[in-house]
C-alpha cells in the first residue's frame, strides 16, 4: 500500500526523515518497495514573474514573454497559453528540466524564428491536475526564483508490501503504531470530530446471517451536501493511488486506507424497506460499481433491501444505491464479515477490491463503533447533515486471546537478550495487555498471533532483527557428513538424466481444476479438495503429474511451439489406506507435437510414439538404479492411456514402477489437445533401493576371450510380447548368455496365421576356456527349451 509522508505524520509525531522512516519500516518487517518523491519530478521548475507579454511576430496564437526568475537576468520564453499576461506569476521549466507528463526534456530552441528559453507550464504538464486550458497562475505573494517543488510542498510517497498476516497494517494508522513502537516517534490519538446524534434511525438494520456477518452496524445522516472533497483529503487519496470521486465516497475510502476499516455509504432515497445482511439466493444478480453484473449463489453474503441486492458484502457496492451529487440523505454501514467467506466469494466471482483485501485478511472487530463515529463526524464536519442514533445488529468477536508468555523465550528462540521491561514496553506499545504474571492479552486486530513464538517475533522485530547475532550452526569435527537423503540423491540424478535425454524441466502447480484432477483420480482413494483455495481453477491436489504437464504442453502449442518435451519431478497426492493424506514422489513426462521436423532427408514430420515413451522410461529407470533386466511389460496403464498403445513396467506382477504409452483420445479431448501425445509416469517410491551399494564402482576387467553370437528364429503367438521371449531366453543360461537382441520380426507368407517370427541374436561369453561344440549345442538346446515355455517354436 502507498501513503504520503504528510498522511503518516497525521498520526505519528516524528522528526524522522524519509530515509530513517524507510529504514525503520524495513527493520520491523514492512518492506519498502519504493519511495516516490514529487520533488524529483519537479526539479528544474521555478516560480517566475512575467514582466512583458507581446504578440509573436509570426504566429497569431503565440506570445513572446519576458520572465524574471529571480537572478536579475530576465529570460525570453515563447508561450501559447491564452491566460499568459504581463504581471502574473507562474511556473517556468528551465532548459534541462523534464516535463513529468510526457518525459520531454526542455531545451533552448527557436519557435517560429523566436528564441525560447524554457516553457511556462500547466497543471496537467506537471501532473498536478487535469487543467490544460492555460498555464498555472500563482498568488501575487509567490516568491520569485523559488524552486516550485519547495513552494508547492512536494510530499514524498512511500509504498510498502504488507504481508497477508498483518491486516492491522493495511491502514496508515497501523503503520504509524508500529513505527511508534520502534521508537521513531509518538503515536497520536485518533482525532474524533465532535457531532451530536439525535433520533432513532429511520431504517431497520439487521443481520440474518450470523455466520457470514456477525455484526452489522449503521446510521442515517440526513441533509448532507455531496460535492468535491477538500484539497487535503484529495491529496491523501491521490498519494495512495486512489482517484477522488466525491466527498462521501472519498471519506469512506479515507477511513479504509487510513484505518484499515472498509465502510459503505448508500443513498437512502434509493433503498426500500429494511436493509439486511443475508445469504444470496441462487441465481440472484447484482450490478456492481464496476458496471458489471454478477450472478450470486447461496454461499455468498449480500446486503439487500426489500426489493433487491445492493452490495456484494465486504467486496463491492452496487450501482443502484450508490451516492451521487444529488444525494442528500445517506445510510452509513460498517460491518464485520467472516474472512473465509469473503475470500471464497471473491474467488468465485473473480472480483478483487481494496475492501476484499482487508476483509478476507481480517479487519479489527473492535473498531466498529469508533470507525462509524469517525466517518459520521467527518461527514457532518465537511458535508453537514444530522446523524441518527446507531443501530447495532449482531455482535463482533470480542474475546481477546490470552497467551501465557515466558520472557526468557525471547533469548532461547529469538537469539537476542531483551530485558523484561523492554519486552513489556514493546508489547504494550503494540496494543497488547501484559499482566503481572505475563499473561498477555492480544488486541482483537492481531489475528496472526497464535502462541508464545509469535510474541517473541513481535519483540524481536521491534527490538531490531539486526541485533540478532549471526551464529554458526554446531559442526562436528572432521569431514562433513553428507546431508542429502537417498530420495534427494535419486531425484537429483533423475533430473540430470532427464535433461541429458533432451527433455525440458517444467514446474507446474500442485493444484488442479477439479475436472482435470477427476480425470486422473482413479485408484487413488479420492481427491483432496481444498476448502479455501487461492483460485477455483486450483482447487484439487493433483493425483498425477500428467495433467499439469498436458496443460503446459497445450499452452506451448497455443503459442506456436511445434514440439514439447517436458518432464517434472514432484509429488502426487491422494487418500491413503487410513483416510489421511498421502503423497508419493513421481516423475512425469509428456511428449507432444513433432518428434522430427520435416526435411529433405526425413520427408514429413514424425510424431512421438509409444516406443519413444518406453525408451525414456527404461533409460530413466536404469539411471535410477532399477533392475531393468528383470522388468515385466504388462497392460493396465490406466484409462487415460490408449489401451492398445500403452503398458506398465513392473517388478513382479504387483509392483508397478512406471506406466507409459500414447494418451487416450478421450483424455486429449478433455484437455483440448491435438494428438498424438506420448506420456510417461515413473513412480519413484516403488523403485527398490540399491543393496550394498559401494562408494565406488569396482574396477572393470575386460573378458580374456572373445564373445560368440548365435542367431535363433522362433515362431511365437502373435500376442506374445517380444520382451517376454527375450527374458525367457536370457534366463536359459545366466552364466553364458550375456545379451539377447531382437533383430527381426516378421509375419506373412510362410508364417502360420496367428503367429509371428521373432529373430534373436544371442551373445555368449566364454569364461576361462573357449566353448566346445558340445557346450554350444547344450546352450542352444537350453535356449530352445526356454523359448518353448512361452510358446516359441524354433523355425526350420
Amino acid at each position: 500500500m502507498k501513503f504520503s509522508l504528510t498522511w503518516l505524520k497525521d498520526y505519528l509525531e516524528t522528526d524522522a526523515t524519509v530515509a530513517e522512516i524507510c529504514d525503520a519500516l524495513n527493520a520491523i518487517g514492512l518492506e519498502v518497495e519504493g519511495v516516490e518523491d514529487p520533488a524529483d519530478k519537479l526539479a528544474g521548475f521555478r516560480i517566475a514573474h512575467v514582466l512583458t507579454a507581446a504578440r509573436h511576430p509570426d504566429a497569431d496564437k503565440l506570445q513572446v514573454l519576458t520572465v524574471d526568475t529571480g537572478d536579475g537576468q530576465p529570460l525570453q520564453v515563447v508561450c501559447g497559453a491564452p491566460n499568459a499576461r504581463a504581471g502574473m506569476k507562474g511556473v517556468l521549466g528551465l532548459p534541462g528540466a523534464v516535463v513529468p507528463a510526457n518525459g520531454m526534456v526542455l531545451r533552448k530552441s527557436a519557435i517560429r524564428g523566436v528564441e525560447s528559453n524554457g516553457m511556462m507550464c500547466s497543471t496537467r504538464e506537471l501532473e498536478l491536475g487535469d487543467d490544460h486550458d492555460g498555464i498555472i497562475e500563482l498568488p501575487d505573494d509567490a516568491p520569485v526564483g523559488t524552486a516550485f517543488a519547495d513552494y508547492h510542498g512536494a510530499d514524498p510517497v512511500i509504498e510498502v508490501a504488507v504481508t497477508p498476516n498483518r491486516p492491522d497494517c493495511m491502514g496508515v494508522y497501523g503503520i504509524a503504531r508500529d513505527l511508534a513502537a520502534k521508537g521513531l516517534g509518538t503515536l497520536k490519538p485518533i482525532a474524533m470530530p465532535a457531532f451530536t446524534a439525535g433520533g432513532a434511525c429511520p431504517v431497520e438494520i439487521r443481520t440474518d446471517d450470523a455466520e457470514g456477518c456477525p455484526a452489522f452496524y449503521g446510521r442515517v445522516v440526513k441533509g448532507v451536501t455531496n460535492g468535491p472533497s477538500p484539497d487535503w483529503l484529495q491529496a491523501r487519496l491521490k498519494s495512495a493511488g486512489q482517484r477522488p470521486i466525491s466527498l462521501l465516497v472519498d471519506l469512506t475510502n479515507y477511513l479504509m486506507l487510513g484505518f484499515g476499516r472498509p465502510a459503505h455509504a448508500y443513498d437512502l432515497a434509493k433503498l426500500s424497506g429494511a436493509v439486511v445482511a443475508r445469504r444470496a439466493k441462487d441465481g440472484e444478480e447484482v450490478l456492481a460499481l464496476n458496471e458489471k453484473t454478477y450472478t450470486l449463489d447461496s454461499e455468498m453474503v449480500v446486503i439487500a433491501d426489500d426489493v433487491q441486492v445492493h452490495d456484494i458484502a465486504g467486496i463491492m457496492g452496487g450501482e443502484h444505491s450508490g451516492v451521487s451529487e444529488s444525494t442528500t440523505d445517506v445510510l452509513l454501514e460498517i460491518a464485520y464479515f467472516d474472512p473465509a467467506r469473503i475470500g471464497a466469494t471473491g474467488r468465485k466471482l473473480g472480483l478483487s477490491s481494496d475492501a476484499r483485501t482487508r476483509f478476507e485478511r481480517g479487519v479489527d472487530p473492535a473498531f466498529l463503533d469508533e470507525g462509524l463515529d469517525l466517518l459520521t463526524g467527518l461527514i457532518v464536519e465537511l458535508a453537514g447533515g444530522s446523524p441518527s442514533e446507531v443501530v447495532r445488529a449482531g455482535s463482533p468477536p470480542s474475546a481477546a486471546k490470552v497467551i501465557a508468555f515466558d520472557p526468557g523465550l525471547t533469548l532461547r528462540l529469538g537469539g537476542v537478550d531483551v530485558t523484561e521491561g523492554e519486552q513489556q514496553r514493546i508489547l504494550e506499545s503494540l496494543g497488547f495487555s501484559v499482566g503481572a504474571d505475563w499473561q498477555v492479552a492480544c488486541p482483537l486486530r492481531r489475528h496472526d498471533i497464535e502462541g508464545p513464538a509469535d510474541l517473541v517475533e513481535e519483540v524481536v522485530r521491534i527490538h531490531g532483527l539486526d541485533k540478532v547475532a549471526s551464529v554458526a550452526l554446531p559442526r562436528a569435527e572432521g569431514v562433513a557428513r553428507p546431508t542429502a537423503t537417498a530420495q534427494q540423491k535419486l531425484e537429483r540424478g533423475l533430473r540430470r538424466a532427464a535433461a541429458a535425454s533432451g527433455l525440458n524441466e517444467a514446474v507446474t502447480w500442485s493444484f488442479l481444476p477439479e475436472w482435470a484432477a477427476d480425470h486422473f483420480a482413479e485408484g487413488n482413494g479420492g481427491l483432496w479438495v481444498l476448502s479455501n483455495p487461492i483460485s477455483e481453477d486450483l482447487k484439487a491436489m493433483r493425483p498425477a503429474l500428467l495433467p499439469g504437464l498436458l496443460m503446459a504442453a497445450k499452452r506451448n502449442a497455443d503459442r506456436g511451439a511445434a514440439s514439447s518435451r517436458l518432464f517434472e519431478i514432484g509429488r502426487r497426492y491422494f487418500r491413503g489406506a487410513n483416510g489421511l493424506s498421502d503423497e508419493k514422489p513421481t516423475l512425469g513426462i509428456v511428449l507432444a507435437g513433432e518428434k522430427t521436423p520435416r526435411g529433405w532427408q526425413s520427408g514429413k514430420t514424425k510424431p512421438f510414439d509409444a516406443y519413444d515413451a518406453k525408451a525414456l522410461a527404461m533409460e530413466l529407470l536404469e539411471a535410477a538404479g532399477a533392475p531393468v533386466g528383470n522388468l515385466m511389460v504388462m497392460g493396465e496403464a490406466g484409462a487415460q492411456f490408449h489401451p492398445g498403445q500403452s503398458a506398465t513396467l513392473r517388478l513382479g506382477p504387483k509392483v508397478v514402477l512406471a506406466r507409459f504409452g500414447m494418451v487416450h483420445p478421450a483424455t486429449l479431448k478433455a484437455f483440448d489437445m491435438d494428438g498424438p501425445v506420448a506420456a510417461v509416469e515413473l513412480f519413484l517410491d516403488a523403485i527398490p533401493a540399491k543393496k550394498g551399494a559401494a562408494f565406488a564402482r569396482p574396477g572393470f576387467t575386460p573378458p580374456a576371450l572373445q564373445a560368440v553370437t548365435r542367431d535363433f528364429a522362433f515362431l511365437v503367438p502373435a500376442a506374445l510380447a517380444a520382451g517376454d521371449l527375450v527374458r525367457a531366453v536370457q534366463g536359459a543360461d545366466k552364466a553364458a548368455i550375456t545379451g539377447v537382441r531382437v533383430f527381426d520380426v516378421f509375419a506373412g507368407q510362410g508364417v502360420p496365421e496367428g503367429h509371428k517370427s521373432i529373430a534373436l541374436e544371442v551373445t555368449l561369453q566364454p569364461g576361462e576356456a573357449s566353448f566346445k561344440d558340445a557346450e554350444l549345442k547344450a546352450i542352444a538346446e537350453k535356449i530352445v527349451a526356454a523359448a518353448a515355455k512361452v510358446g516359441g517354436e524354433l523355425r526350420g
